[in-house]
This record gives structure tokens, sequence and C-alpha cells, in this order.
């Protein structure tokens, strides 16, 4: 399999596609309004409404939240866009290209990468309103319920992990773009693929920070013609060409339901599930949409794309692997390069066009990181009156810096994900838990002591895992989950450490939580570190809810002393529906 794109057109796709973004940014913001509408529109797709106000740009809550502002069309599209980047060239059609995982590899991805975006749309709607009841200011993230509903240590924490799974997701992103010039262009120097990685980092760094969220909202409705684009090219590509069609009898032979298919989809379900809920690109748009219909719409039918594009890669991935079984199985062809075994048969052009295609799922990707990336520390920049565009900015450029040197080294891109997967199964639980705020019985709503507790509790279980089953190199280095060197996903050994850390992690929040209680009452309900700044946050919220029992019951007790002092009790409902007003009788 050889590609000979030169390096000049190589460049110019590069370029081209990412000055093309920077147009989109532009017009997001309102600013390309002077020039003719129907020019105009073509660099909004449309969307005047909402990327048209340049008087609305200016506000900081809408530069980094374009809260309230997005339709379910725009949801579903920039959920499925900005979660399909240029890793799904290399990820999934490896989960088909491999015999031993095949169709339960597959369904698994698929599924696993569809199913955040059904458990937003009942989580989110749980988070938003909770921060709309019990939040001072408005939130971005999810690192700002982990504020306000526990306190600043579990914020830390909540912050550490999300921006960790975004700076990998970044690094498997640039790593992939990198891969696919080098390999197209048939150029693997390191002067090459950091010239790529550079620019692509740098002038999404450009374009975010001048348009911020709507800026990456827009570029993932334009993603979204580009995955069509990509699936239109790739079905041609399999149906065309004589060199990929396979016989019904080669494809049976090439598609297998195997145990480590099974524990494979049963490791990806809950690693992705885990990690996703660390995205704080996909929670801006949880913020972002309209109202909750919109959300939950949104959300589920960019959930229903997710799967089905996913699933195609996967069959793509077992097609190209039916098409020459020997090559794979003596590695003279490897299972994460099978999209590109496909295109070898067709011409340059259609190289070229490939390109462009995946220079633009990078970009629209990573611009969507880097928005998430702002939106950590963003709520208490604005509260202490501080403007937070800058600040996070270069925030994002100093993890931009080691992302490019990471994505140098060329590690496996499953397995990188892994690893972030991996750290996002240790807080998964702790911070989710928090939306219980009353006490159920023996199981007490989590303090903020009893949530930290439980992060550390699943950390430990990752390195004593790794100690059990013999990791090479230190305790942390079972974090990397190799089970061989053929494939990061086979074996019981990483399905195992994906059920039980999230599951050690969470009975720990709740047995520190109880003991917590039990050892300083209401005092546990505080915040660990309180700050002057923080009124109203952890205990305010639980109050609510776990003392409306004995609210109530106040309630009724005044309700029957007025009765029978001869009072006759009525309701305001036009005023205020539980104000309580007298009358004489």
């Amino acid at each position: 399999m050889a590609f000979n794109v030169s390096e000049a057109a190589a460049y110019a796709v590069l370029y081209i596609v990412l000055g093309v973004f920077s147009l989109l940014a532009v017009g997001s913001t309102g600013m390309l309004s002077c020039l003719p509408e129907s020019i105009s529109r073509c660099f909004t797709l449309g969307n005047n409404s909402s990327a048209g106000d340049h008087e609305k740009m200016k506000t900081t809550d809408y530069f980094l939240s374009a809260r309230n502002s997005a339709s379910s069309v725009s949801i579903a599209l920039s959920f499925f866009a900005s979660g399909m980047g240029a890793w799904i060239v290399y990820g999934t059609t490896e989960m088909g290209a491999t015999p031993s995982l095949s169709w339960l590899g597959v369904l698994g991805y698929a599924s696993a990468s569809a199913f955040p975006a059904v458990l937003i749309t009942w989580l989110g709607p749980k988070v938003r309103n909770y921060m709309d009841e019990n939040g001072s200011g408005k939130a971005f993230g999810t690192t700002d319920f982990g504020r306000q509903r526990y306190g600043r240590v579990m914020q830390v924490a909540t912050a550490v992990v999300s921006v960790f799974y975004m700076f990998i997701y970044i690094v498997a992103e640039l790593t992939s773009i990198s891969n696919v010039f080098a390999l197209l262009v048939n150029n693997f120097s390191d002067s090459f693929g950091l010239t790529v990685t550079i620019s692509l980092g740098a002038i999404t760094v450009l374009y975010t920070t001048f348009a911020g969220l709507p800026a990456s909202i827009l570029t993932d409705k334009f993603q979204g013609i580009i995955m069509a684009l990509l699936v239109l090219m790739l079905t041609i590509a399999v149906c065309a060409f004589q060199e990929n069609r396979v016989t019904r009898e080669e494809f049976a032979l090439a598609s297998n339901w195997t145990t480590d298919g099974l524990m494979a989809a049963v490791t990806l379900f809950i690693a992705i599930v885990c990690a996703e809920l660390f995205n704080q690109a996909t929670w801006q748009r949880v913020w972002a949409a309209e109202d909750e219909k919109a959300l939950r719409r949104g959300f589920l039918v960019g959930s229903a794309m997710v799967f089905l594009l996913m699933a195609f890669f996967g069959i793509m991935g077992m097609i190209a692997y039916a098409n020459d079984p020997e090559s794979y199985d003596n590695f003279e062809k490897f299972a994460f390069l099978a999209f590109f075994d496909l295109l070898a048969p067709m011409g340059n052009g259609w190289h070229v066009l490939v390109l462009i295609l995946v220079t633009a799922l990078a970009a629209s990707s990573i611009d969507s990181l880097q928005n998430g990336i702002t939106s950590i520390f963003s709520a208490d920049l604005v509260k202490i009156g501080w403007n937070p565009k800058w600040i996070t900015r270069a925030l994002v450029v100093s993890i931009n810096v080691p992302a490019i040197y990471m994505a140098s080294i060329q590690y496996d891109v499953i397995s990188l994900f892994l690893v972030a997967d991996l750290v996002c199964a240790t807080s998964v639980l702790p911070v989710f838990l928090g939306l219980q705020t009353r006490d159920w019985g023996l199981l007490k709503a989590p303090t903020e002591l009893g949530a930290i507790s439980g992060c550390i509790a699943g950390v430990v279980t990752v390195l004593i895992n790794g100690v059990v089953n013999d990791a090479d190199g230190g305790l942390f280095d079972y974090f990397w989950l190799r089970n061989d060197a053929i494939c990061a996903l086979c074996g019981s050994k990483t399905m195992v450490s994906f059920i039980i850390t999230p599951l050690i992690s969470g009975f720990f929040t709740y047995l520190v939580s109880f003991l917590d209680i039990l050892a300083r009452g209401d005092r546990a309900r505080m915040p660990l570190i309180p700050l002057p700044f923080d009124e109203g946050t952890a205990e305010n919220g639980m109050e609510n809810d776990v003392d409306v029992d004995e609210e109530v019951d106040d309630v009724k007790e005044k309700l029957d002393l007025e009765e029978e002092e001869g009072k006759i009790v009525t309701t305001d409902s036009e005023n205020e529906k539980d104000r309580i007003i007298e009358v004489d009788a």
C-alpha cells in the first residue's frame, strides 16, 4: 500500500481547510453581515439567527456557553460531529479488522459511543436544573456542579480528570491526523508531522479564541456534511472497485461472534460512558440547548447518528480483512490501517479528497475540545470580575504544547483512550452521585469527604489491580492496560479493571459519607475548604432536599393550630403558590 500525494498538495489542503474553518468562526460572530446575504450565509450555513448577532457575541456568557440558543438540530449535529473526529478512521475500523473482536467489538464500540448521549438526556436536565436552582452564578460545565454540590476540593478533582481526558483526546486527534498526512504523502519525517500538528493546534486556538463556542457549534454542522461525504466515498470505494469486493463466504469468515469481542464490548461500554461524562465539550451543549425538549431530542438524534456511523466503519474494517485475511494474519497489513487498504485502489484525486475530509474532522473535534477546556474555570473567573477569554486560552495553549509533543511519539490511539477512560472511571460515580441530595436510608447523600475518598479509592483500585496482575514498570504503568502487544482490548484483565474501578469508588463514596455524617453530623454537609466568596455552596442545595419532610411537618402543625384558633387558611395562587395567607373567619 503506497500513496503519493505531493507535499505541496497536502499543505494546500491543510491551510485551505483551516482557512475555511476560520471564516466559519468569523461568520459565527456576525462580522460577515456586511457582505451580500448569499455570501454571508455560506459562512454561517444559513444560521443567521444564532450566528449573526454580533452584539450578542460581545457577552462573555454567550461566547463561553451559547446559552439557550441551540435548536435540537444544532445539538444533534454538534454532538455527532464533535465526537466523530479523525480517530474514527483508525479506531473503529480496527475493531472490524481484528477477527478476535469482530461483530461484538464493532457493535460494542458503536453502542458505547452512542450511549453517553442517551444518558445525557436524563443527567443533563438534572444537572442543569440543580445549578439553576442552587447555583450562585451561571454554570459552564460539570466542574461548576462539583463546586456547587460539594465544594472546592471536588471541583479541583473534577477539573483535573476533565482536563486530563480532553488532553488525551487532543493527543489522539493530533496523532491521527499526523498519521493520515504521513501515510498519504509517504513522508514519515518528524518535521513534516510537527508542521501538520502545530498548524492544526495553533489555528484552531486562534479562531476559537476569537469566536468561542458559537464557532464550534457552527463548524460541527459543517462537519456533519463532511461525514456524509466520507461515508459516500467509502461506499464507492467498496462497491465500485473490483479489488475491494468480497463474497458472502469471505465476509462470513471475517465476521465472527467471539468471547474476546464480548469482553471488548463490555470494556468499551463502561470506559466510554465514564469518559464522556467528563467531556466538557459535551456538557457545553447541555447549556447551549434552548430548552430541555431541544436537549433531549438533540442528544437522542445525535446518539443514533453516532451509532450508525461507528457501525458502518466497523463493517468496512471487516470487509478489508475479508478481502485479504492472510496479509492481516501475517502482519503484512495492520488492522488500524484497514480504512486505507480500502482506499488504496482509488486514484490520487480521491486521496486528496480524503485529506480534505479528515483534516476537517480533526479540526472540528479539536476546536470543540479547546472550548470545553476553557469552560472549566470560566464561572469562577466571571464571578470575581475577570474576563476569562484570555486566561483560559492561555491554559489551552499550555495544554496544546505537550499534546503536540506526545502526538509526535505516535502512541496507539485506542491505548491512549483507554488510559484516559480508566482515569475517568475512578471518579465518575463520586461526582455524579452528587445528584442524590436526600438521604435514602443508609445510603446518605454523599458528602465532599465521601466523594473525594471515592475518587482516591478508585485510583488505589487500579494500582492494586496492577500489582495483582504483575504490571511491569511500576504501579502507575497499569493504567496502560496492556494485555498483549496485539490487542489492547482483548482479555479479561482490562474488562475486570473497568468493572471494579467505578464500583469500588462508588462504594467508598457511600461508606465514607455515612461515617462522615455519623462523626460530624450536619457539619459533614459543608465544604471541606469553605471560601468567603463561596457562600451558598453545598449545604444550601442539601438543605432544600434533605430537610423537606421536616418543613412539611412544620407547615402541617401550623395549619392544625390555626384551625383550632378559628382561622381559615387559603392559598394565593396568583402571587405565590406556597404562600399562606390568613383571613379572619
